[in-house]
């Protein structure tokens, strides 16, 4: 008994010692800590000696609070359902309140976590979630904060050789990936890629759904091979990694435009006996997607598949929604037996996802025996699932583009559709997406034919398709976070026993960002200026409002105002946002030398 009491302290000392950076920052303390293998196993001795991915461990243990703390500050400061009963300007603002949070605290963590890398190490943003507008939504409402291409974090010598090749590779046409990836490797700077959604299931926090926010980071041994701020869609279709075996077995190639009744039949034929009402198929749903997706859900419907549907009941014992969060559904993929009746169920993924959710669903893949296969789709609902690749693989400077997508979409097309298709597929094109393969996977965004991964998921709620727990209450000061780590070597489920160590007026100020402090009236004049209040302005910046940023070569960000939309932060806002700045301009205009008004 004393020496388990005396394991756990081991335990707990080390976790609060190597995560001490991003707790203190934050006002809390570590109480206790739970860790639990789903897949994959490690003795307790090996947990403080050994490491879990290709991280040492005190960066491990530093990104898993990293999702501790940024599911703990949304759910506690994000206005967990407060958009519930608000019209949809309301529920909007609700919505980038949330993401503000989340992007904030998670970029907080990772600046106090890059204070610990090797001094010649970085970790860059390379793919994020909330440039665009999703189903159903208006196109302001797709401009949320959030953590995009290009952020980095280092120490300041490696950050700032870092950012100038980005600023390049931004600007700079004759500069492209390629090089940008040639001159890292002539540096010996070693980057760790990621691939970041703060906030899954915006819609739902912000309405105060039981099921389903989260937080989502993937980081990777290397950065993606992506060279401009994108989000777009990408069908995907995720499957069992023996159904695909056996469907080669039988000299059937299966990807993303495989037809599905060849699709049932490797399953039938690697689960001998299986019913087809017991196959289940989790797609996104609603009114918004029916032309896009809907004949993908009458093609399984009619081989007598079951599409889920809402409220259906998982192994979890909770249930399924399906307007949103494709990512979390992939830890559910796989067979089950059900008990009462001994018949054999299948749980499999299908349809599409927004390209950050999309390329960390795929490298997620690997890790749980599954395969993966993506098609890359245009940012239009209009069009049947079947046309968007073959789309998406058109040459948009050939002269005969309007022909050819004329006859795909079996429609005229006039100038400004045919202005916005070709923008689509540059865009993509341009920031390093393979529009024209067949089939792609998660290797494809890789540089280095062999990759390595440490996926991170913090929880504001419960997640329905893992059983994870979310954020809990047990003392006024006390709560519980549940964070999954997923590497190669296994899964596991840690609960952290935070405590504030402030009041939870304090500790609010810690968990917002400067800039939407005083925004909400906090007198900026009279509070003491800090050199760092100059890092974390330029930060907040680009979080806040990166479609209003330009970044010039010398350093400096250009703000235009003009580039902010209404929705996104209203006109009297913006007005209260160029004082604030213009303000700190010029009182301290050495340590804002970087910021540029522009008029």
């Amino acid at each position: 008994m004393g020496n388990k009491l005396q394991e756990k302290k081991n335990l707990i000392a080390q976790w609060a010692f190597d995560t001490r950076p991003i707790l203190g920052r934050f006002r809390l303390w570590l109480k206790d800590i739970e860790i639990e293998w789903t897949r994959g196993e490690q003795t307790k001795e090996q947990e403080l000696v050994s490491e879990f991915s290709f991280l040492n461990g005190r960066i491990e243990r530093l990104l898993a609070m990293t999702g501790a703390v940024t599911a703990l500050g949304t759910q506690l400061f994000g206005r967990f359902g407060e958009g519930a009963n608000l019209d949809k300007d309301g529920l909007n603002q609700v919505k980038k309140d949330a993401d503000a949070i989340s992007a904030y605290v998670m970029s907080e963590s990772l600046w106090a976590l890059s204070r610990e890398l090797p001094e010649n190490h970085a970790i860059m943003v390379c793919l994020g979630e909330g440039l665009m507008a999703k189903g159903g939504e208006t196109p302001e409402m797709g401009s949320n904060p959030q953590l995009g291409f290009g952020r980095i974090y280092a120490r300041a010598e490696v950050a700032k050789w870092l950012e100038q090749k980005v600023v390049r590779l931004l600007n700079d046409e004759g500069y492209n990936w390629d090089q940008f990836y040639r001159d890292i490797k002539e540096s010996s700077i070693t980057v760790w890629g990621t691939a970041i959604d703060t906030l899954e299931n915006t819609s739902r926090f912000a309405k105060g759904r039981d099921t389903g926010p989260m937080t989502v980071l993937h980081f990777f041994n290397q950065p993606l091979c992506i060279s401009k701020p994108y989000e777009g869609y990408i069908g995907n279709l995720f499957l069992p990694k023996e159904v695909v075996e056996k469907a080669s077995e039988h000299s059937v190639l299966i990807n993303f435009r495989t037809p599905r009744s060849l699709v049932v039949e490797a399953i039938e034929q690697t689960y001998p006996g299986i019913q087809r009402k017991n196959i289940h198929v989790w797609t996104l749903r609603g009114k918004s997607r029916v032309a896009r997706i809907g004949d993908l859900w009458k093609e399984w419907e009619d081989l007598g598949v079951h599409t889920v549907e809402d409220d259906w009941e998982l192994s979890s014992g909770m249930t399924a929604f399906t307007e949103s969060g494709t990512y979390a559904p992939t830890y559910s993929i796989g067979t089950w037996l059900d008990e009462k009746t001994g018949s054999t169920h299948l749980f499999i993924c299908d349809g599409y996802a927004a390209s950050a959710e999309a390329m960390q669903a795929a490298s997620l893949a690997p890790m749980l025996g599954l395969e993966a296969f993506l098609s890359v789709f245009t940012s239009s609902f209009k069009l049947p699932y079947t046309k968007e690749h073959l789309i998406m693989g058109l040459d948009p400077e050939a002269e005969d583009f309007r022909d050819n997508l004329e006859k795909l979409i079996d429609a005229e097309v006039d100038d400004d559709a045919l202005k916005k298709y070709k923008s689509m597929i540059c865009e993509a094109v341009n920031a390093g997406i393979l529009t024209n393969k067949l089939s792609i996977n998660a290797d494809d965004f890789f540089p280095e034919k062999f990759w390595d991964i440490l996926a991170v998921t913090g929880h504001m709620r419960p997640d329905p398709y893992s059983g994870a727990a979310g954020v809990e209450q047990i003392e006024p000061d006390v709560y519980r976070v549940t964070v999954r780590l997923a590497a190669p070597k296994g899964n596991k489920l840690i609960t952290f026993t935070l405590r504030r160590t402030e009041s939870l007026e304090v500790c609010k100020l810690a968990f917002n960002p400067l800039l939407n402090r005083f925004l909400s009236g906090e007198d900026y004049k009279s509070r003491p200026v800090k050199t760092s209040d100059s890092g974390r302005i330029r930060n907040e910046l680009q979080t806040l409002c990166s479609e209003a940023l330009e970044f010039m070569d010398d350093e400096r960000i250009r703000i235009d105002f003009d580039r902010i939309v209404p929705a996104i932060i209203s006109d009297e806002k913006k007005k209260e946002l160029r004082e604030i700045l213009s303000w700190y301009k010029t009182n301290h205009p050495a340590w804002f030398a970087w910021m540029e008004i522009l008029d």
